[in-house]
């Protein structure tokens, strides 16, 4: 049987690369690695870690592929034999759970980076798929499914550079690390989806799924159904990254400006959904000429999937982490066409770190104090650009 550490179990995980290996056979076993909150490993373990994924439109499937969950904080050795076994290591543990600075290079200083260099215990991905590989002596597949521009390359690059402030001595050669797109709204789970399922660790999701993933593994893999192996991942996470993650970051922070909670709220407001259809239009204007075809119909795909009133998308869910996702979302797509619409969604996620500061709200994000900061400042719109890597673009935003 093949095994797969995966390291972050949140909803989109389980509905996501759990839901594929389930539909692979039963011949794969997942073991899951939580760097932080126990909450997910109490509850899953109090029920031989099976759950209900409740996809929308289609029933609920019982998720039986989880043999474990291992916490960082109950000890580090248990986590590294696992990985030592692994054929692949997976992960979501988001845009932040990477580290990374504004020019996507590891960032040293960051605490938990920083605290990991000098000494143990491990807490973040990158400390431990470091050390993991140190100690490995045949070849393993590390996967990204973290929803940012070549996650692999991102993540090879932090671990490289991890390693080398770390003085590890590791093979590189045994290591490969395919970038992989990914796709499914998984929303927050709410009361009324854990009563129709009867299960506490249910999970919502919607019934499309989409998984394109670079052909570069290092060994076996599962037989996955309805996943793109591919020489080129690229365009298909940009037509996804800009087109749906840029609309729904405007539609989150435009949304909450005018007292909309969930994404079929804000997209059934007239003014909104003309705006979100024309941000996708002039994302799609963007992406690579061999794929501009499809740009009108996934334009009409994505409006359809956010109409559906079933997933209850929260659209503060959205707006966490924005300083993490605007860079590749939106502000890399008005570096390749200045477009009305995507300035305003910028501006938009401006005022919202505007006003959720005035208001004593907390933001969540990596980098709440220092948007606070920019926030209160004498030029808050400057300083919260150059917070997110978009300094060079202030004349265009701000005219």
């Amino acid at each position: 049987m093949g095994q797969i550490v995966h390291f972050g179990l949140g909803n989109f995980a389980r509905a996501h690369l759990l839901d594929y290996t389930a539909d692979a056979g039963g011949r794969w076993q997942v073991i899951g690695v939580n760097l932080r909150s126990s909450a997910t490993r109490d509850g899953l373990a109090a029920q031989d870690y099976s759950y209900a994924l409740n996809v929308q439109g289609t029933g609920i499937k019982q998720i039986t592929g989880l043999k474990t969950i291992f916490l960082a904080s109950e000890g580090q050795q248990p986590i590294f034999e696992a990985m030592e076994n692994a054929d692949i290591i997976s992960a979501t543990v988001t845009e932040k759970g990477y580290h990374l600075d504004q020019n996507g290079q590891l960032d040293l200083q960051d605490p938990v980076i920083a605290t990991e260099l000098a000494g143990p215990p491990l807490r973040s991905l990158i400390g431990f798929i470091a050390h993991g590989l140190a100690r490995r002596h045949r070849p393993v597949t590390i996967l990204s499914c973290d929803n940012r521009v070549g996650n692999g390359d991102a993540l090879r690059q932090a671990v490289q550079q991890f390693a080398q402030a770390a003085q590890l001595n590791i093979d590189w050669r045994l290591a490969r690390f395919p970038n992989a797109m990914v796709d499914r709204i998984t929303p927050a789970t709410t009361d009324r989806i854990r009563q129709e399922c009867k299960d506490p660790m249910a999970v919502p999701t919607e019934a499309f799924r989409e998984w394109v993933i670079e052909d570069n593994f290092a060994g076996p893999r599962p037989d996955w159904p309805d996943v793109q192996f591919v020489q080129d991942v690229r365009p298909h996470e940009l037509r996804k990254l800009r087109m749906l993650n840029g609309a729904h970051s405007f539609l989150a922070y435009a949304g909450l400006a005018q007292g909309y909670q969930y994404v079929h709220e804000a997209i059934s407001d007239p003014d909104l959904r003309r705006q979100a259809l024309s941000l996708m239009m002039e994302a799609g204007a963007t992406l690579p000429k061999d794929i501009q075809d499809q740009v009108p119909a996934y334009a009409q795909a994505l409006l359809r999937r956010f109409d559906n009133t079933e997933l209850a998308h929260r659209l503060n869910q959205i707006a966490m982490d924005g300083s993490q996702k605007l860079p590749y979302r939106i502000v890399e797509t008005l570096r390749a066409q200045a477009a009305p619409v995507l300035i305003a969604a910028v501006r938009a996620w401006m005022s919202y770190c505007i006003t959720q500061t005035a208001q004593g709200e907390p933001l969540d994000d990596p980098l709440a104090t220092d948007i606070a900061k920019a926030a209160n400042s004498a030029q808050p719109e400057r300083m919260l650009l150059k917070l997110i890597g978009a300094e060079d673009l202030t004349q265009l935003i701000l005219e």
